[in-house]
């Protein structure tokens, strides 16, 4: 209904709609099945057609290893790389802070997975889920949202794997801006 209600003001408008939490393909395709018929009904009772793209959070490990069945039905992939790092540790993100001092004081962890992704785990879940997906749909568009995004070693490692975007909390986009710059000139070297 917002869409309809911009275009109407004269906005060109691209709405996505985005899936959270799913792990099976089956969901992703109830769920758009819901969504197209929802968007359809809308459009005929306003007279108005507009462009849509469905897609889905990417973030619990099963996700990653069935990315290239959700991709048939998946437009897009955002990877929520917080709550992915929670599944995979299998910790949350508000006790962790009470015992991270000691894992990085005691070489458990050499970071916190949290502000910078845990490359051998997490990051490795990340890489097979964007292959994957993109086997399955070669113009898959994949990005991350979350802290993540303004990291400069997660942003690289996102360049690196091929993701299409990074998004991050406002005052650090500056950071994520250079930090993938950084990220192609260094692929070009």
């Amino acid at each position: 209904e917002a869409t309809v209600e911009l275009t109407k003001e004269g906005y060109i408008v691209k709405p996505e709609v985005m899936i959270p939490l799913v792990g099976d393909v089956k969901e992703v395709k109830v769920l758009k099945d819901q969504i197209i018929k929802i968007a359809d009904e809308i459009m005929k009772k306003e007279n108005l057609k507009f462009n849509y793209k469905v897609g889905t959070m990417i973030e619990i490990p099963r996700a990653c290893v069935t990315a290239d069945e959700i991709a048939t039905e998946a437009e897009f992939f955002s990877f929520g790389t917080n709550d992915l790092t929670q599944m995979a540790f299998g910790f949350s993100r508000d006790d962790f802070g009470k015992f991270l001092p000691d894992y990085i004081e005691k070489g458990v962890l050499e970071k916190d997975p949290f502000a910078t992704i845990d490359r051998d785990g997490v990051g490795q879940l990340i890489k097979m889920g964007v292959e994957k997906g993109r086997k399955a749909r070669k113009n898959l568009k994949i990005g991350i949202c979350g802290e993540h995004g303004g990291d400069p070693s997660s942003v690289e490692f996102c360049h690196m794997v091929g993701m299409d975007y990074v998004s991050c909390s406002p005052y650090r986009v500056p950071v994520a801006r250079l930090a993938a710059a950084h990220a192609a000139i260094k692929s070009e070297e």
